[in-house]
């Protein structure tokens, strides 16, 4: 059998699987891992300072996100994955479209049918965690004031495009980019999900090894997610339920007041073993799911008459 014929847009191969299926010169991948750091921080820095202003904060950059923090951090992350994918498509030259799927077109009911297992899945994870581990969750107590409604409305309208700036950076941005430096797919695609993930990891800054290797596990998953699918629908629509669910949870749970993001050393531990087998379930199920969906189904059988001769349908005359 001969091999797929290679696309003929630029720097696409369309005889390789999603993930290793961008072509591009080897310091391209090196300005993406160099540029985006300081990208991320720096429109962070510019966000919270606006964001500061508005409030008329004394400590703009404290960990304490007020819902004008909170809205910054969201959009200043969405902002960064736009910049990535575009950074990428302008040395790159290739389609804006090659990045969210490969070698087929964007699937919405996909997208629809991921999100809702996640959804089931985080849902269920962050349950069990707040039963057997309250202690691990940073949780409170239950409140609503104000400020509660002003950030789950932060929250449900803007976490979304947080999640999918992230995804944009790191799966649909850096993974290609770093597995275009292997030729063989396997070990290309081993790059990529390495490179990837450390990236994703150390943006997060988290200096508790707890949380540092559960920020891999996650980049991991989500890029594992998006190689089976052959798109960005299953990563995107995991990671805007996680975020989404986890945000709304830790606003209901932290006594009325603003929500604190702690990533030092011990805010970590085992109960996190509880997020991962929702990552890896999360996988499974999308897994489960394409191979469904690549099954060729049976043709239907053809009606016939008591005759056994099969039905015609009458054309007009």
């Amino acid at each position: 059998m001969s091999a797929p014929a290679r696309s003929t847009r630029p720097g696409v191969d369309d005889s390789r699987p999603f993930g290793a299926h961008l072509r591009m010169s080897w310091w391209k991948p090196l300005v993406l891992i160099v540029a985006l750091p300081p990208v991320l921080v720096g429109l962070q820095v510019v966000f919270f300072l606006l964001a500061g202003l508005v409030e008329g904060s004394d400590d703009p950059l404290s960990t304490v996100f007020t819902p004008w923090k909170a809205l910054a951090a969201n959009l200043s992350i969405g902002v960064t994955g736009l910049v990535a994918a575009g950074l990428l498509v302008w040395m790159t030259g290739v389609p804006w479209s090659s990045l969210l799927r490969h070698r087929r077109a964007f699937d919405r009911r996909r997208l629809a049918h991921h999100l809702i297992g996640a959804a089931i899945v985080m849902g269920t994870v962050l349950t069990i965690t707040g039963v057997v581990a309250p202690q691990s969750t940073g949780w409170t107590g239950f409140g609503i004031t104000g400020t509660t409604v002003a950030l789950l409305a932060v929250t449900v309208l803007t976490t979304p495009i947080q999640a999918v700036g992230e995804e944009l950076t790191y799966r649909s941005a850096l993974l290609p980019a770093a597995a275009s430096w292997v030729r063989a797919v396997r070990p290309a695609l081993a790059v990529g999900l390495v490179v990837s993930a450390l990236g994703f990891a150390v943006a997060h800054g988290s200096g508790d090894p707890w949380l540092f290797g559960y920020f891999l596990v996650i980049a991991v998953n989500t890029g594992l997610i998006a190689i089976i699918s052959g798109g960005m629908e299953a990563p995107m629509a995991f990671h805007v339920a996680n975020n989404v669910l986890a945000g709304i949870a830790g606003n209901l749970l932290s006594g009325g007041g603003s929500a604190t993001i702690d990533r030092t050393t011990d805010t970590g531990g085992p109960a996190l073993l509880i997020l991962v087998a929702g990552n890896i379930a999360m996988v499974v199920l999308v897994w489960a799911y394409e191979r469904r969906a690549r099954t060729p189904r049976p043709p239907r059988p053809t009606t016939t008459r008591p005759d056994h001769r099969p039905t015609q349908t009458r054309s007009n005359r």
